[in-house]
């Protein structure tokens, strides 16, 4: 159906969990007294983004039968984000994850994801939801780490491009949740001709091309990423023969760089701020992004959009919890030199 007549602006999938982040902010981990508990998973902070900015947003993910599953769905349905499609998994537990706070640069973290609900989300799981009935359909690539979740994302990504859906894909590499680094690029590559928009930062796009794990340095097992040696243009290179017409690669602070197949490099540039949390700042420049493609801007502005809520949100304590909500990004924007 025409994008116009479609009910949904955007459906996300793949990860959801209770995240639990440090009172104490500069504490190093073994010292942390307190957590204040919020809702996480980068698709579905994704979709509550976006719910905040006026977008129809579903998540498709999956939570155990516990109070922790509980606790995700009782958050969404108060965000008004569509819960249709959140599936209870019998046996698997809902994820967590646990978050230490140490800025400029130091917020280490550590993910319980054994027998983890999301990743047992299945293609049957798939056909239930409404892909043929939304504008965009978001996944990360956490998602691709396991099976059933892996052939079941990557199947929805097949249905909604048919449909006519814009597919986005936010990288979301997190070395310790795959049995080998270098498998991470080789499924994102077997995903990309679904794909529309990648999302990712310099490191995130580089392990795309990972063949030698010598290359990634993960310094810490509980950090959230790593550093990956390589050019991060021919890592877009190859993203782009494979089939996505833009790359967005998010520099932080720096904003981002629209690589579009065929034109040069377009640098975005960000909003400087004083931060408090770096952590979500990648889920909400892709609610921001999101929210510009339904509005019909070009990804200089859709990436503009997208700087100011992670600029926003990294002021703040947690992610999902403190997205903006639309008229706040806007005006943050309009403050401080337009789009």
């Amino acid at each position: 159906m025409p994008a116009a007549e479609k009910s949904l602006d955007l459906i996300t999938m793949g990860r959801s969990s209770i995240d639990l982040y440090a009172n104490e902010v500069g504490a190093p981990f073994v010292d942390i007294k307190s957590f204040a508990a919020y809702v996480g998973g980068s698709p579905t902070n994704i979709a509550v983004g976006a719910g905040r900015l006026g977008l129809r947003t579903e998540v498709i993910t999956a939570v155990g039968e516990d109070p922790v599953g509980d606790f995700i769905l009782n958050f969404l349905a108060k965000e008004k984000v569509g819960t249709r499609f959140v599936t209870r998994k019998l046996g698997a537990r809902t994820s967590a994850v646990v978050l230490g706070i140490e800025p400029p640069d130091k917020f280490p973290l550590v993910y319980y994801r054994d027998n983890c609900a999301d990743i047992q989300l299945t293609i049957d799981d798939v056909l239930a939801a409404p892909l043929a009935d939304c504008r965009v359909f978001e996944f990360s690539g956490t998602g691709l780490s396991r099976e059933p979740s892996r052939s079941a994302t990557i199947f929805a990504a097949e249905q909604a491009k048919v449909a006519g859906a814009i597919i986005v894909l936010d990288l979301d590499f997190r070395p310790n949740q795959w049995h080998d680094t270098r498998a991470f690029g080789v499924t994102v590559r077997s995903a990309l001709p679904c794909v529309d928009i990648v999302l990712g930062t310099e490191d995130e796009c580089k392990a795309v091309t990972l063949t030698d794990r010598s290359q990634v340095n993960v310094t810490d097992s509980q950090i959230s990423g790593a550093q990956v040696a390589g050019d991060v243009h021919a890592a877009v290179d190859t993203m782009h023969r494979r089939g996505p017409a833009a790359v967005i690669v998010k520099r932080g602070e720096r904003g981002a760089t629209v690589f579009e197949a065929g034109k040069p490099p377009c640098d975005v540039p960000g909003f400087p701020v004083e931060v408090y949390n770096v952590l979500g700042a990648g889920d909400a420049f892709a609610a921001g992004f999101i929210y510009g493609l339904v509005k019909g801007w070009n990804y200089y502005q859709a990436s503009r959009m997208g700087n100011a809520g992670g600029a926003i949100v990294v002021t703040r304590h947690g992610c999902a919890n403190f997205m903006a909500y639309e008229e706040e990004a806007l005006s943050f924007v309009a403050e401080r030199g337009g789009f």
